[in-house]
């Protein structure tokens, strides 16, 4: 018998507000700047147009667009070699990104 799979995986799913912000909360590894890590990982689980929200809460919570992550990148440097990056990367330049 073959397995099953407990989770369907969900495609451009729209979150709402609450658990965009959940991503603010999110703790980073020992050794990752926070602010990186929550980029990060909102950049991995949002559809852009939900990331575009939570940048407004990351800018409103004083959070910095620039941190960099233990090699010394900024989360833009890292995402620009990315093959379909490109609307989150003008979303990180509208907000400040370097």
């Amino acid at each position: 018998m073959a397995p099953t799979k407990d989770k369907e995986k969900v495609l451009d799913e729209v979150l709402d507000d609450a658990r965009i912000e959940y991503f603010l909360h999110i703790m980073p590894p020992e050794g990752v700047n926070a602010d990186y890590h929550c980029l990060e990982r909102a950049y991995r689980g949002m559809i852009a147009r939900d990331f575009e929200v939570f940048l407004k809460l990351f800018d409103k919570a004083g959070r910095d667009i620039n941190a960099r992550n233990p090699q010394g990148q900024t989360f833009l440097q890292v995402i620009s070699t990315h093959k379909s990056s490109d609307d989150y990367i003008a979303l990180l330049n509208k907000h400040g990104a370097e």
